[in-house]
């Protein structure tokens, strides 16, 4: 046996058990019944994929199971965003600080002055930053959203799932309400039913926990492309995206889950986590039973052990 199959023997090994142990967490949480066509998940589904960018994906669980990025998404359009207006003007909507609230709160934007959200990661400040994707319509925004997350991935069959989109659209009384109240603060310009329209096909886009892997090992280095290792995105760009998922990722768990496990990661109410660690693995997480800040309990804890066992903190 090879030296590249006994590290993929002892991965898939470790794995398993990590997922026989934390497995029984998922009766503790409940899926994002909220938004009805994620209220349709197994709350059972466990499943887990870890890139080492040697074509090697070590995965336990139904690792080709699809799921829709939800607030993972926020992670990739800032990327995006920055990439089409640089620093300067993306901040000059969105701020850089954690906040405590959850993260579809609207109590912070009334007492901020100015009325900006206070960091990307909140449905918010993720409204902002969709609002300054380029493009002359919401296709064809769309459309470089997929091809960006289709580039970091790897996977050029990626799309979004219309039944999900149209059931976030139909729910979204809350973020029209952020929408609005940033139009009326001068933070996005424009018709909010079509940015409504962006941004819930951009969370209903669909992955696998083999896709996020990659996406996580682009991020982990900086930008480059999973297979072909050519660059993505600037460095600066993926630093400053790493670092809004280690300080802002988790919602208001972020600051415990620096402390528990220390890789810069982001969650989405699908289930999903994606984990990057810096010159080293990405990781992509499935588990859509969900504690009360909207994280997936069995993906926290998964996160937790594969940072103890593999010494993966960045602190």
């Amino acid at each position: 046996m090879s030296e590249d199959q006994q590290l993929l023997c002892k991965y898939e090994e470790d794995l398993r058990k990590m997922v026989s142990e934390t497995k029984e967490l998922t009766k503790f949480g409940q899926v994002a019944d909220y938004i009805p066509a994620l209220a349709e998940a197994d709350p059972d589904d466990v499943a887990v994929a870890i890139y080492d960018g040697r074509n090697t994906c070590f995965s336990e669980g139904n690792d080709e199971q699809l799921f829709t990025l939800q607030s993972i998404s926020k992670v990739l359009t800032l990327a995006l965003a920055l990439i089409d207006h640089g620093e300067e003007t993306v901040f000059a909507k969105v701020g850089m600080e954690p906040t405590g609230d959850p993260f579809n709160s609207i109590s912070k934007l009334e007492t901020q002055v100015p009325s900006k959200p206070l960091n990307p990661m909140i449905n918010a400040g993720a409204l902002a930053v969709t609002a300054l994707i380029k493009g002359g319509s919401v296709d064809e925004k769309l459309t470089r959203i997929l091809e960006f997350v289709r580039l970091l991935s790897g996977n050029s069959a990626l799309t979004y799932n219309d039944k999900v989109a149209r059931s976030e659209w139909e729910s979204a009384d809350l973020n029209r309400s952020l929408a609005y109240f940033l139009r009326q603060h001068g933070i996005i310009e424009g018709d909010v039913e079509k940015l409504l329209e962006l941004y819930t096909k951009q969370c209903a886009i669909e992955v696998t926990c083999r896709d996020l892997a990659k996406i996580g090992y682009s991020l982990a280095y900086d930008g480059i492309h999973p297979d072909t290792k050519e660059p993505i995105m600037e460095r600066d760009i993926a630093r400053l995206v790493k670092t809004f998922m280690v300080t802002c990722g988790m919602y208001n768990a972020s600051g415990e889950f620096a402390i528990r496990v220390g890789i810069p990661a982001k969650s989405g109410v699908s289930g999903g986590i994606i984990g990057a660690v810096p010159y080293r693995l990405g990781i992509g997480i499935y588990s859509p039973s969900l504690d009360d800040k909207g994280n997936s309990l069995v993906g926290m804890k998964l996160l937790e052990k594969l940072s103890k066992k593999y010494q993966l903190s960045i602190f």
